[in-house]
Parts: structure tokens; C-alpha cells; sequence
């Protein structure tokens, strides 16, 4: 029996199963009945930042900046922070923002918005209602609002001070009687030095707002009317605007005269002359540069449709003093007619290019 129980091992060492005594094996009980715990999924043992703090210690790692430090806009370039509820003027626009039309919180719900297509817009904290450039800016005033509260428009101006060149009053007329109304409009933006747009549908409101908005660093020049600077050119642009002559007219009377002085010396027997040219456009020529510019009005006072008759003078020497003083007025003062009057201008004019040109050869 000993023979079996024992083995013998490679090293001829003999080989002895222990038996656990009965404290070990209650030990052993309480220490398998703990539940077992198991790492967790969602909470890992270690942090993100000790998990890869290994590649601080790398070459290509390279600290972050430092973060800017907090400075309170100033009063040109955004809301002032001292004060919470004021805000500047002009809001500095980032991006896109400077071809966009910045639009005060206050006009938020106005159907207006609803209109303006063509050019982008979006909200800021403005005085203005509408902030159209750097120097223009937009106040929005409905005539039905106005008659409610008739001094909204003056604070509002007020508001402004003097930060904008251009301030206009964009008024939307929504009512049908509006003689009272738009005249105290009228004069309220006379007074502060503001331009006045009256539109009669919010369609016409927000063009308004986007022509303002797209013109807003051209010149006035575009709207001015050109006009070639040859000779004939403008004897057309100064014949035509005489009734009942045309183009065709003034190209025969520039053939046949030569020039605009020989036209209005002409008299009504040569402009009868000149082919297609009738009486009627004869003596509108020749009146338009042969009649005075004063014409003698009548001072007979009228009362109630009837002339009032003047008292017959008693002493004959005061009507000769007045005629003899009427004659002397009338050979102090010549008549002004338009070829007197363009002959005097001519004649200035030469004298003073004359005066240049001996300078200049000086």
C-alpha cells in the first residue's frame, strides 16, 4: 500500500498531495462566495489624458496658444459691455456681413424683411433701424405708428447724434388720409438733417432699402444725364426744347444759317425761307428770341369778379409828371430778351478767354 501511494519523480523525490485542514477550507468558502469584479466598458481605468500621455513626450507634439485675454468692446466696434442695454452705433461687420444690410433686434416681426430679396441681411445690435453702409444708416416709421406715438420719431433721431452722413427716414404710408400726418414727418426730418423716402407698399419700402444698400459707393454722376459735347449736338438739346421744332428742323437751320447767333438775328422772311419750316414754327422761333423776359402784368384789383374802377385824376400836371417818369424808366431799362442776354455772356466770356490766353503767352 505505501509502494502506491507514493510516486517517485524524475529526481527520485517523492511527491506528497497536502490535504487542506478545515480553518483553510472555510477560508477558502468566504473568499469564492465575494462576487467577482469585472473591468467596465463605459469606465475605463484610466483617464484620456493618462491613457495618451505618452505623446506629450513625443517630437511632433507642440503646446497649445494660450488663450487671448477678454477686452470689453469699445463704444466704435461693438456693444459696450460697461453698459449692457447700449450699443454702438456701427457694428464692424466679419465675413460676408459687409455686403449685407445689418438689421436692428427691434425690427424683428416687421413684414418688411419679407421683402428684401436681393441682398442679404441679417440682425445686430444697432442704433439704427437699418445699417445700409458705413456712413448710411435707415430709420423705418409707419404713418399709422406715428399717429399713435407722433414723438418716436424725433427720440429715434435723437438716438443717432451725428455718427451718419447720410440718415434717412424710410416712412411706409399705410393710411389714406395722410396730408396732417406726413407733413409733421416732413418737417421733423427737415429739422435733423435727414432724408425723407416715402413708400406706399412694403415692396416699395424694401426696394428702397436694397437700391440704397447696392449704390452705396457710386457716385451721383451715374443718375446725371449725358450729353455730347460736339457743336451740333447741343444747337439740338437748345432748338428742340422749342415747341413744335424737331431734329429734322434744326439740321436745316444749321445748313442754312450756320450757326446759332445767325439764327437769331434772322428774321421771320429768312426762317420762312428754310424748306419744311411753316408760320407756326417761324413765329415760335422768332418769338422765343425776340420777347422780353419781364411781361407787363395788369394791376387792376378785382373784387369779387369785378374790376374796381380807378379815380378819375383831377389835375393834368400829374398825369404828364407820370408819363414823363414812366419814359425816363423805360430808357434806364432796356428790354432783356434771350439774344441780348446770350450776347452779354458771349461777350464776358470772350473777354475772359482773351485775358488767359495773353497770360499764358506772358
Amino acid at each position: 500500500m505505501e509502494d502506491e501511494n507514493r510516486h517517485e519523480t524524475p529526481n527520485n523525490k517523492p511527491f506528497v498531495i497536502e490535504i487542506p485542514s478545515y480553518e483553510q477550507v472555510i477560508q477558502g468558502s468566504a473568499i469564492n462566495s465575494q462576487p467577482k469584479t469585472t473591468p467596465s466598458l463605459s469606465k475605463p481605468s484610466s483617464s484620456f489624458s493618462q491613457a495618451f500621455n505618452f505623446i506629450k513626450k513625443s517630437d511632433l507634439y507642440s503646446p497649445p496658444p494660450p488663450p487671448a485675454p477678454f477686452t470689453p468692446a469699445s463704444s466704435s466696434g461693438g456693444i459696450n459691455v460697461e453698459a449692457p442695454g447700449a450699443a454702438s452705433a456701427y457694428v464692424r461687420p466679419h465675413g460676408n456681413s459687409r455686403n449685407a444690410i445689418l438689421v436692428s433686434h427691434r425690427q424683428k416681426g416687421n413684414p418688411l424683411l419679407k421683402h428684401i430679396r436681393n441682398v442679404r441681411w441679417e440682425f445686430a445690435d444697432i442704433v439704427c433701424d437699418y445699417l445700409l453702409g458705413q456712413e448710411t444708416c435707415a430709420l423705418y416709421l409707419s404713418v399709422r405708428y406715428h399717429l399713435l406715438h407722433p414723438d418716436y420719431l424725433y427720440f429715434r433721431i435723437r438716438e443717432l447724434q451725428k455718427k451718419f452722413k447720410l440718415r434717412v427716414v424710410l416712412c411706409h404710408v399705410d393710411i389714406e388720409d395722410v396730408v396732417k400726418p406726413l407733413l409733421e414727418i416732413t418737417k421733423t426730418s427737415m429739422l435733423h438733417d435727414c432724408t425723407l423716402l416715402c413708400g406706399w407698399s412694403l415692396e416699395e419700402c424694401g426696394r428702397y432699402l436694397e437700391t440704397i444698400k447696392v449704390y452705396q459707393h457710386k457716385s451721383a454722376d451715374i443718375i446725371q444725364g449725358q450729353m455730347d459735347t460736339d457743336y451740333m449736338s447741343r444747337l439740338n438739346h437748345a432748338l428742340t426744347s422749342i415747341r413744335h421744332v424737331n431734329k429734322t428742323d434744326v439740321v436745316t437751320l444749321g445748313s442754312t444759317f450756320g450757326s446759332l447767333a445767325h439764327i437769331m438775328d434772322a428774321s421771320m422772311e429768312d426762317l420762312g425761307r428754310c424748306p419744311g419750316i411753316g408760320e407756326r414754327k417761324v413765329k415760335r422761333l422768332y418769338e422765343t428770341f425776340h420777347e422780353p423776359f419781364k411781361r407787363v402784368v395788369s394791376h387792376k384789383t378785382t373784387i369779387l369778379g369785378t374790376p374796381t374802377e380807378t379815380a378819375p385824376v383831377l389835375e393834368g400836371n400829374v398825369d404828364e409828371k407820370d408819363t414823363e417818369d414812366a419814359s425816363k424808366r423805360k430808357k434806364k431799362e432796356p428790354e432783356l430778351t434771350v439774344k441780348s442776354a446770350l450776347s452779354e455772356a458771349f461777350m464776358k466770356y470772350s473777354g475772359k478767354v482773351g485775358a488767359k490766353n495773353n497770360k499764358a503767352t506772358a
